[in-house]
């Protein structure tokens, strides 16, 4: 039975951004003095029109890039990204010559884990994504949603304290994409993980966050964040609900 996720709502920061400013060597200010806290066990969704600096700010706070001014602090401390982290990109990236279960080994066995516990570990991610059946195929036997099941297995075989994910569903058809969206939700409640979610999708932003960022562009900037308030687990009712539907129009006003 999955129970209502709760998390303390202060004093238990796991990510600050802090005046955070990102501006390219040609010019173009992706980012300006953006201030964002994000709570341990949270589900935050950043959405905005494209050229708002979502994925900028995500690749910021995963240490994949740096800010030109302004700081991340990761539990605490300033630093270039939260060490137990992992990063699920828009494409599934998986190795063509690596069967699914080696693919997902991968990140132990850069981290010198012997073959055992790098077989036993990938397993069980490929069971909470629901491929178990599928060790021993390669990624041209996947579809598209499989593929991204696996990337997803990747991410969190290394057992991360923050996920960050840059519209992972974003290429998928509406029904694998609902399928995703509750299994998803099931990993996360079901462990300590924080999650910080990259979309376009409105849709996809109010059905599984706790809150929704809105930016705007041109610089890229926080414009407002939006809580979620309704209790988990989620499900299809909630999708057809009046409260669903007022949150999503609150959100693409603000956009």
């Amino acid at each position: 039975m999955i129970l209502m996720k709760k998390f303390e709502a202060s004093g238990n920061e796991v990510i600050r951004v802090n005046d955070v400013t990102k501006q390219y060597d040609n010019g173009t200010l992706a980012l300006r003095n953006v201030r964002l806290t994000i709570d341990k066990r949270e589900f935050v969704s950043l959405v905005g029109p494209s050229g708002c600096g979502k994925s900028t700010l995500l690749r910021i706070m995963a240490g994949l890039d740096r800010p030109t001014t302004g700081t991340v602090e990761a539990m605490g401390s300033e630093t270039k990204g939260i060490d137990n982290a992992s990063f699920v990109f828009q494409d599934a990236n998986l190795m063509p010559w690596r069967t699914i279960l080696a693919n997902v080994e991968l990140p132990l066995e850069m981290q010198g884990t012997s073959k055992r516990e790098c077989r036993e570990k990938a397993q069980n991610a490929l069971s909470k994504v629901g491929l178990s059946a599928y060790f021993g195929h390669y990624p041209r036997q996947l579809s598209g949603g499989m593929k991204m099941r696996v990337s997803i297995a990747r991410a969190l075989v290394s057992e991360p304290k923050v996920l960050y994910m840059d519209e992972p569903f974003g290429a998928l058809d509406e029904m694998t994409r609902q399928r995703l969206h509750q299994e998803l939700l099931d990993i996360w409640m079901n462990s300590d993980l924080t999650i910080v979610f990259v979309t376009h999708n409105v849709f996809e932003a109010v059905y599984l966050s706790d809150r929704v960022v809105v930016m705007e562009a041109h610089p890229g900037r926080i414009k407002q964040i939006i809580p979620i308030d309704e209790p988990f687990p989620r499900n299809k009712d909630f999708l057809s609900s009046n409260s669903f539907g007022e949150r999503v129009r609150s959100i693409t006003d603000a956009l």
